[in-house]
């Protein structure tokens, strides 16, 4: 069995995978909603599937780059919640979360962003073939110069995308907050469990993977 959590942007969403595979989810979007529903969702799956936390197997956290708010409430309520459990935690790239929506997609390159303010996005890019590879190191990158990384018929998943310049984008798909859910976290370990994409941590050393507003001042990181 497996849960799921993604708090990296202002979507919030916990995913359950029964042993059978079935996946369900509860999923809500908006300002300052992730420490008001991230333990209804737990409680609400629990009893709606009649499973225990000490019957939870691996525990998947979308671990950032995002919201330092979003993030650090779901490091803190996995922390209580599997205080006393044995399940494995996987800290997971939230990027490669994105881009794992795309995952039926062979041969198409994904790029996944999360709006960083100022001029910036949080990027990566992936490619998607029997296996989804990184093609690229996640980094803070100015808006034209993301642009000036597209090519036609990629794909964009993220948000920050009623940023770009539309004449960029002909010939390109984009998927927005629409995507974004925990359920990309299962299928993405279901897919590729040994991966890069995966942490193996703890409960004392889980701690959010954010980038500062002096990283984003300086986008050559």
């Amino acid at each position: 069995m497996i849960l799921a959590f993604e708090t990296s942007t202002d979507v919030c969403s916990v995913a359950y995978q029964k042993v059978e595979g079935e996946i369900h989810e509860k999923r809500i979007q908006g300002r300052s909603v992730h420490s008001d529903h991230l333990f209804l969702f737990t409680q609400a799956l629990m009893e709606e599937h009649e499973f225990t936390i000490d019957q939870i197997e691996n525990v998947l956290v979308s671990n950032g780059p995002g919201s330092y708010t979003g993030l650090r409430i779901a490091a803190s309520a996995i922390k209580g919640i599997f205080f006393d459990s044995e399940a494995e935690i996987l800290a997971t790239n939230t990027l490669a979360g994105f881009a794992a929506s795309q995952l039926e997609k062979s041969g198409k390159t994904v790029h996944a962003i999360i709006d960083a303010r100022r001029t910036h996005v949080y990027h990566q890019q992936f490619v998607i073939n029997a296996s989804m590879e990184a093609q690229s190191e996640m980094k803070v990158l100015e808006i034209a110069a993301f642009e000036a990384t597209l090519n036609e018929s990629d794909i964009i998943v993220g948000t920050g995308l009623n940023r770009l310049n539309p004449t960029n984008l002909e010939g390109i798909e984009t998927y927005s907050t629409d995507v974004i859910s925990a359920q990309n976290l299962i299928q993405l370990f279901n897919h590729q469990s040994e991966s890069e994409f995966f942490e193996k941590t703890d409960l004392e050393a889980l701690s959010p993977n954010y980038i500062t507003s002096s990283q984003v001042n300086n986008s050559n990181i």
